[in-house]
């Protein structure tokens, strides 16, 4: 089945297939009513493309930079949780798949191979993505394990000052499976189980994220690290006109992968006043239901300097290892390329807001026709 695979969605049907029930729900769903969660594709399919002809296209260059790092397509992978649970090669394997593919990965805070064994694997460029705890010297140790391991850029998450609740996981009382533990986290319960038979460390993990974390922790963070600071999960342009205030040198669009508060918009719907709200002084990527090439096309052309996909790589990881995470990263790229082509777009810098009509072009288009 998987030889027949021709987008990245269809790995989806694969992975729920493989993976028990408990891990397949915790990869896939949503907070609450899961509005958002289907909010985040939807909304992609609202916004149409308008492509230019005649241009020369016979060759597209994907090229670009991200905090000075050059990677061969703006897409990139977005810090997912605990990936043993899909493979057992885990985040191993999407190490190997990002840096074949020329491109970044961001490693989770929760994830379950250790900082160091992420970074033995190859030369690629990696993110590690920052939880604060409240024993801020837990902070400290993981920041200085990434500097010392080579990573590029700290991702610190900013829209989980408490746990998002997910009925799915609920439900299925989900807990780490025992026979796995969090690399980048020292417990000596580690290996011990709950009453559901899973990893007492997640459970006792869970409760230790620092609900007073504040702007405040922000400048802090930035006198422990020399390196550059992203924050994940802006949804306004109040917060981001602060962030831009407080120094961080870029801004992720996020919403969690619509697995925190329900009923807030999905990205795209958001990208582009954000943007504006920026006037150019950091990048500001994007992460949420983007399945497709044409959906990558589509944030670059509302400002975004990047995408992230998060489920993809999970659901691919599932299907085939580390060979199903580098299809998805080629299924993507090769899809921009095409519509970048058939757009008369030669690179990315020909990607302008000109490319795409949304539905407040159309509002505002209908509005000039009836006065």
């Amino acid at each position: 089945m998987e030889s027949q695979i021709s987008n990245v969605k269809e790995y989806e049907a694969i992975a729920k297939q493989k993976l028990p029930k408990m891990v397949y729900d915790y990869y896939a769903s949503g907070a609450e009513d899961q509005w958002t969660l289907k909010e985040n594709q939807h909304a992609f399919s609202t916004i149409l493309l308008r492509p230019r002809i005649l241009i020369d296209v016979s060759e597209v260059d994907l090229t670009t930079t991200v905090l000075g790092f050059k990677i061969s397509m703006p897409i990139m992978i977005a810090p997912t949780a605990m990936q043993k649970m899909a493979h057992p090669q885990g985040e191993l394997a999407t190490a190997r798949a990002a840096s074949a593919a020329g491109t970044v990965m961001t490693v989770s805070t929760m994830a379950t191979s250790s900082i160091e064994e992420v970074a033995s694997t190859g030369p690629g460029i990696l993110f590690f993505q920052l939880y604060v705890f409240q024993d801020r010297n837990t902070v400290i140790r993981l920041v200085k394990r990434a500097e010392k391991a080579g990573f590029k850029a700290i991702v610190l998450t900013v829209d989980r000052p408490v746990l998002g609740r997910k009925e799915d996981d609920i439900k299925n009382r989900f807990r780490l499976p025992a026979h796995y533990s969090l690399g980048n986290l020292e417990e000596p319960i580690i290996g011990k189980k709950d009453e559901t038979g899973g990893s007492l460390q997640f459970c006792h993990i869970l409760g230790e994220f620092d609900p007073s974390l504040n702007w405040k922790d922000v400048k802090w963070l930035q006198t422990i690290t020399s390196l550059p600071i992203l924050l994940k999960g802006i949804l306004t342009t109040e917060d981001a006109r602060i962030a831009i205030e407080y120094g961080v040198s870029g801004i992720i669009v996020s919403n969690h992968g619509a697995r925190q508060l329900d009923y807030v918009p999905a990205t795209i719907m958001v990208l582009e006043e954000i943007v504006k709200a920026v006037r150019g002084k950091v990048p500001v990527f994007v992460d949420g239901g983007i399945r497709r090439g044409t959906d990558v096309f589509k944030a670059l052309a509302l400002g975004a300097s990047g995408i992230f996909i998060g489920r993809p790589v999970v659901f691919s990881l599932a299907a085939e290892g580390e060979d199903g995470v580098r299809k998805v990263l080629k299924m993507l790229k090769d899809e921009l390329q095409l519509t970048m082509a058939l757009s008369g777009c030669p690179s990315l810098k020909h990607i302008t807001r000109h490319h795409i009509l949304t539905d407040s072009d159309r509002a505002r288009s209908a509005s000039r026709s009836r006065l």
